[in-house]
């Protein structure tokens, strides 16, 4: 019997060296996305909004910037003078995707090589970024297609904020990857500033015109690439009391931050606020520092479901902390009347302060009143969950993690009030999504909710527990039904300040008077 000889398929080219920016468009954007792999805080939540009202634009081309804070990642397909993926054979590049997919995961219990593997790169990235940055050698950016990893681009850092209507236009763009971590840029940044003159590694952005970080970014570009900083607050200059793990956090804030200023970045500052407050540090930076508010999600926030939700949201929702007993499930109201407050759990936000003027109202007026208080842990919490624990078993209490964006509207639409009692912020995203919901809001007096509420809200004393409780008590009041209409429609006005076709103009007009700028 004779035997066929066997056959060989060709091997298949990657897409054979696909074109990595799209041609025909007049400016290229790289845009961090790394705070978007993380939670529901505002960054990540405005990371996820800019990016998809960028990709809006015809005549941006818009790719994401894929970067851990502390892991490093597997490389992506390697880019060519800016403009191709290299050619590989399908399998070979599909491979190295899945990888890079697998480094953004911390990996599992079981799997302890990885973990092991994962430490020791973490320990040796702050000493190659420490030897890029003195000796001016170049990070590269790889390249990562999503046409098959769709699901995991859509869930890990678009699904927590915008709707699915949008997945399609946010998938389809590419993305890039940059190995090294976030934090080994920064300790490069402080350990080189020790000897002398701190060095930050340089990103090849060849074929990028302007990069925007969202945060003071550690790190140079490649010319003639520009930078714009977002620049949130100067939370860690002016009160770094508050922040987690202060000596690195300030430091590294400082650094990046004078790094920047330097370098000719330019800033899209949050608020006036935080404009003033980065002046005050930079004064030259004035000509190269705007205002730019943060945006509000682009679908209809007033489109709410019944009252009788706000049980199950209640339900689903509640955080399990240990050593803390919660009360019975059965025992969460279909539609209480509560208080609600959405921040995570850290010093400068304020929890304690507004916990013990509820207390105040339900020690008087108001004893079924309940409080809702939906973030994550962040750090520095423990005398909050203190003040909570009691109340958390009692049922008057409620601590949510993980609320999805749907489901906060209602809280938000059913909330007696709104409360954003923070002594420091960038903008405060929890005010501006409450008027949008046609909830009524009340907040502490500091400059930045005076500018980003106007007159929307009511403003009390964020020191002073019973003026707090004494305005939350006069909102409360049946006779107050009036001033709560009006702020109600006010609030609505304020929100339309802030939705994407309003401030994507102001955008364009930034990322314009930068090019302009470099010619």
């Amino acid at each position: 019997m004779r035997i066929a000889p066997r056959t060989h398929a060709p091997v298949r080219e990657y897409r054979r060296g696909l074109p990595f920016l799209r041609n025909g468009h007049s400016v290229r954007l790289l845009l961090e996305m790394r705070p978007a792999l993380e939670g529901h805080a505002g960054i990540p939540q405005e990371n996820r909004l800019l990016f998809r009202a960028l990709c809006t634009i015809d005549d941006y081309d818009v790719q994401g910037l894929l970067q851990s804070g502390s892991r490093v990642l597997a490389p992506g397909l390697t880019v060519e003078r800016g403009e191709m993926l290299s050619s590989l054979p399908t399998d070979d590049a599909i491979d190295r995707l899945s990888r890079v997919v697998i480094s953004l995961q911390p990996p599992s219990t079981n799997e302890r090589l990885a973990r092991k593997w994962g430490t020791l790169l973490s320990i040796l990235s702050p000493l190659v970024a420490v030897y890029k940055g003195l000796f001016g050698h170049m990070l590269a950016i790889d390249g990562f297609d999503p046409q098959h990893f769709k699901d995991f681009v859509w869930r890990s850092l678009f699904a927590k904020t915008l709707p699915p209507s949008d997945m399609a236009l946010v998938t389809a763009r590419m993305l890039r990857v940059l190995r090294m971590p976030y934090g080994a840029m920064h300790a490069a940044g402080l350990v080189t500033a020790r000897i002398g003159r701190s060095c930050y590694p340089i990103l090849d952005t060849a074929g990028v015109d302007v990069m925007i970080a969202q945060t003071p970014y550690p790190g140079s570009l490649r010319t003639p690439t520009r930078l714009i900083v977002r620049y949130m607050d100067a939370v860690p200059m002016f009160q770094p009391h508050t922040i987690s793990r202060r000596s690195f956090h300030q430091a590294s804030h400082y650094a990046a931050l004078r790094r920047n200023v330097n370098e000719g970045a330019w800033f899209a500052c949050a608020s006036e606020a935080s404009r003033k407050d980065l002046l005050a540090i930079f004064p030259q930076a004035e000509p190269r520092a705007v205002v730019i508010h943060c945006m509000l999600a682009h679908q209809n926030l007033l489109d709410v479901e019944e009252p009788e939700r706000v049980g199950e949201v209640l339900s689903k929702h509640r955080q399990t902390i240990s050593g803390v007993s919660l009360s019975p499930a059965d025992d969460i109201p279909l539609a209480p009347e509560y208080l609600l407050m959405v921040s995570t759990l850290e010093p400068r936000k304020n929890h304690e302060m507004l916990i013990r003027a509820w207390e105040r109202l339900r020690r008087g007026a108001w004893p079924n009143l309940k409080i809702v208080i939906v973030g994550s842990l962040g750090w520095d919490y423990e005398g909050i969950i203190r003040e909570l624990s009691p109340w958390l078993r009692s049922g008057d209490a409620f601590l949510l993690g993980n609320v999805p964006a749907r489901e906060l509207r209602v809280l938000y639409r059913y909330a007696r009030l709104t409360i954003c009692p923070s002594v420091a912020e960038g903008f405060d995203y929890s005010g501006v999504e409450a008027m949008s919901c046609g909830g009524v809001v009340a907040a502490s007096d500091i400059a930045v909710h005076r500018e980003v509420f106007a007159d929307a809200a009511e403003y009390f004393d964020p020191y002073d527990e019973n003026a707090a409780a004494k305005k939350l008590s006069a909102l409360l009041l049946s006779s107050a039904e009036h001033h709560r209409t009006v702020l109600v429609e006010a609030g609505r006005r304020v929100a339309e300040r802030y939705e994407p076709k309003v401030l994507l103009p102001l955008w364009q007009e930034l990322i314009r008077r930068v090019k302009e700028d470099d010619q």
